[in-house]
């Protein structure tokens, strides 16, 4: 006979957190929102943290290059979309980890013989203003100058004139030898008012660049995620049919953190792709598994070798899993049930595996819910894709801006490797849909939002930290007429231009 659960599963719309007493030191700005990624030891750090608990969905709609810039930029990590060919996963890892760093690589180079024409379709093309002139035209060749747009007039200037005429030329430039620490750079960026360094070998050749610009964003910045090389921090999602092509050039772009992007993750399609990355990388290489709603699955997923444990299936919004199947159970009851576990687990080995709330948050509240009943972070698709860091495009829809959202189940991205279980290589049928969400801006003023909303819940439970919060969190369920209470009820509301509606 089969098993039942003794009771209903819940959503996250379902509960309420109830206030506890908030200390004069309890406040928004002393809240720490710093979280674990990937599991770690009784009494060690963990490898890789997060300065929010906020993390991109694998999802074409959602996790492009830009994602992955604008949400390190924030502190979280966005994870690059498996359903593309994987050197151009490859590039995009690349290209994120390459966009801010300290010592930056040139990839917008001039020869001496190149001309302003060269100099404007360069600058079209890689959107760089600062270029650097070599003898071999290459970012590593011998630095004779460099050329930035104050060096020439695109209206008084005829476009074939050559490079060595406007150029700076490398006796007239304030460089840096190879081996410079990234603070004596900037010191000599700030001494002499300069918007780039060179730092060059004992050789002449160029090494990198150092920009005022990234010294600038940094602090514009103070909880962007950064590796020990100052770089942005990435993951990628990969699958279980390609790991073995896949997961060494995602590895070998630079990529911080791996997911297995699957819509069940109890399988062993997934041991498999485990035990060959902890065969081939050892614990070098962080990957996440998923997904589970029990602890049953999460003790498989950990035993199994996963760096974190991904929570969910069926509450995204875009995810027609529950309906095309009866495959699924409510978001809070599942990370409820799976936090215990991993407590246990923790209890009996010693090794603390994060788990990460997959779907199901509506309402920015819900993230905070999510901690407070376990989970070390979540990981958001339609709340990402709203913003214009998404990849999708941003359309006029009855008036009002939207931006496209498709499910990886939908018949529009037709990620068959997501919903894999050992049979041909199609998606039998549909398990997500094609939609339309509302469109919220910058990435940075929605995220500043809901983490406000986030650290002022926080200190209304008393609690400064995520580790606090899940210890001192009361959580009530409430009733359908009180979730009606909870919203504006029993007024006339004012519309946008201040008249009655």
């Amino acid at each position: 006979m089969a098993y039942f659960f003794k009771e209903p599963s819940h959503t996250f719309s379902e509960y309420l957190l109830v206030p506890g007493y908030s200390s004069a030191d309890c406040i928004p700005a002393n809240v720490s929102l710093k979280t674990p990624v990937v599991k770690y030891k009784k009494g060690e750090e963990c490898p890789l943290t997060m300065n929010v608990p906020m993390v991109s969905a694998v999802m074409q709609a959602v996790s492009g290059e830009e994602m992955g810039i604008g949400l390190a930029k924030e502190g979280g990590i966005a994870f690059i979309f498996v359903s593309q060919p994987i050197e151009q996963q490859a590039a995009m890892v690349r290209r994120v980890k390459n966009h801010k760093a300290g010592f930056v690589t040139s990839d917008s180079n001039l020869r001496v013989t190149d001309t302003l024409a060269d100099v404007l379709a360069l600058k079209e093309a890689r959107g760089h203003s600062t270029m650097a002139v070599t003898d071999d035209g290459t970012g590593t060749g011998k630095l004779l100058g460099i050329v930035t747009s104050r060096d020439y007039r695109v209206s008084r200037m005829d476009p074939s004139t050559p490079v060595a005429e406007f150029m700076t030329p490398s006796e007239k430039l304030i460089t840096a030898p190879e081996g410079t620490s990234l603070k004596a750079a900037n010191d000599i960026i700030w001494d002499h008012k300069l918007n780039a360094l060179p730092i060059v070998s004992k050789e002449g050749n160029l090494v990198a660049f150092v920009f005022r610009k990234d010294y600038d964003a940094h602090k514009g910045n103070p909880l962007e995620l950064l590796d020990e090389h100052k770089r942005y921090v990435v993951g990628a999602g990969i699958n279980t049919r390609d790991y073995a092509e896949r997961v060494p050039a995602l590895v070998e772009a630079g990529v911080d953190v791996l997911v297995i992007d699957s819509s069940e993750g109890y399988s062993e399609w997934q041991a498999r792709a485990l035990k060959w990355i902890r065969e081939h990388y050892g614990d070098t290489v962080k990957v996440g598994a998923g997904n589970v709603v029990d602890g049953e699955g999460f003790r498989f997923l950990a035993d199994a070798g996963a760096d974190f444990v991904k929570v969910g299936i069926g509450g995204g919004s875009i995810c027609i899993t529950r309906e095309t199947k009866g495959i699924g159970r409510g978001q809070a009851t599942s990370v409820i049930d799976v936090a215990a576990e991993r407590d246990r687990y923790f209890e009996e080995t010693g090794i603390y595996v994060p788990i990460c709330a997959d779907g199901g948050i509506v309402q920015d509240y819900h993230i905070t819910l999510a901690l407070a009943m376990g989970a070390d972070f979540c990981m958001l698709g339609r709340y990402f894709s709203r913003f214009d860091e998404s990849p999708t495009s941003k359309v006029l829809i009855n008036g009002s801006y939207m931006k496209e959202y498709w499910g990886e189940g939908s018949a529009r991205a037709r990620n068959w490797q997501r919903y894999d279980m050992g049979g041909a290589a199609k998606l039998s049928f549909e398990e997500g849909v094609d939609s339309y969400v509302p469109y919220a801006g910058s990435l940075a003023d929605g995220m500043a939002t809901t983490l406000a909303k986030v650290r002022s819940t926080m200190c209304n439970c008393g609690a400064l930290t995520i580790p606090e919060l899940r210890d001192k969190a009361k959580l009530t369920l409430v009733s359908a007429v009180s979730i009606v209470e909870g919203g504006a009820h029993d007024v006339m509301l004012k519309d946008s231009t201040g008249s009655n509606k």
